[in-house]
């Protein structure tokens, strides 16, 4: 297991073309510095409110999607991934119309993308706090393709777009990679690995150090997974959210959009 050695890239108006060339061999990138320590404490604190507005709703699913929650360190119930956050912000949506994340838009060329902000999961948080009762702390190996194959579409380039809350040094677990595997064949990618059951190390992986306030694109037909904390409780946590920027037929989602059965899988299989 290794560091990916990934220049100190800062996201413009524009990508560079060392930039493009860069993602275009490996399947990730990341931008360092995106947001500064108050936008990214400002980002805390909403979340935090758009959280406790749900858990005192009673609030399940939004737009189909199921909302995942579990106990932090101090037994108090969180949840671990929301979905469609922008839907509860007007800080988050004008966030995904920031210029800079739509440079990235150049990543899916030749392909027209767009920053899917009612469609898939739409803005996603993925909570990470290692527990000895957790049941959300890592993430095992995946690509992002198949659930378009699981709603009998064809598999489109995508974005994952991460947007890092907490200090990530590579030692602390986090994004781990298979650089290249985003150019493989769908036989690959389908059946390289089990997909969320296996979280065993790969000799060919890469993770990164990671800042808060710092970026990271992967393209969605990547091998990659969340590596466990070694640590518990508040050394553990890790918070990101994440942008998808996708390819295809736009496909919205409301109150009313039923719960696309591969999430059903996932609730099973990560821990």
């Amino acid at each position: 297991m290794k560091k990916l050695l990934c220049p100190d890239f800062v996201l413009g108006d524009k990508v560079t073309r060392e930039q493009a060339t860069f993602f275009d061999k490996n399947g990730v990138i990341v931008f360092r510095n995106v947001l500064k320590p108050e936008t990214v404490e400002f980002f805390i604190q909403e979340i935090n409110r758009i959280e406790k507005k749900l858990l005192d709703e009673g609030k399940e699913k939004i737009n189909g999607v199921p909302l995942k929650f579990g106990k932090d360190h101090k037994g108090n119930k969180i949840i671990q991934r929301l979905c469609f956050l922008s839907l509860f912000s007007p800080t988050f949506h004008e966030f995904l119309n920031d210029p800079r994340l739509q440079a990235l838009l150049v990543l899916l060329q030749p392909y027209e993308g767009r920053i899917a902000e009612n469609e898939k999961d739409g803005l996603i948080l993925n909570h990470y706090v290692r527990t000895p009762e957790s049941n959300f702390s890592q993430m095992g190996w995946h690509t992002d393709s198949p659930r378009d194959l699981f709603l009998g579409h064809k598999i489109m380039p995508m974005l994952n777009v991460g947007i890092h809350l907490d200090p990530c040094p590579f030692e602390n677990g986090g994004l781990r990679v298979l650089p290249g595997t985003h150019k493989q064949g769908v036989l690959r990618m389908l059946f390289k690995k089990k997909y969320f059951i296996d979280n065993n190390p790969d000799a060919r992986e890469f993770g990164f150090d990671i800042n808060p306030g710092d970026l990271t694109v992967h393209d969605g037909r990547i091998w990659h997974r969340a590596q466990q904390s070694p640590h518990l409780g508040e050394a553990s946590r890790r918070r990101v959210m994440y942008v998808p920027i996708i390819t295809g037929k736009y496909m919205p989602k409301d109150e009313n959009s039923k719960t696309p059965f591969y999430h059903r899988f996932a609730s099973k299989v990560q821990n």
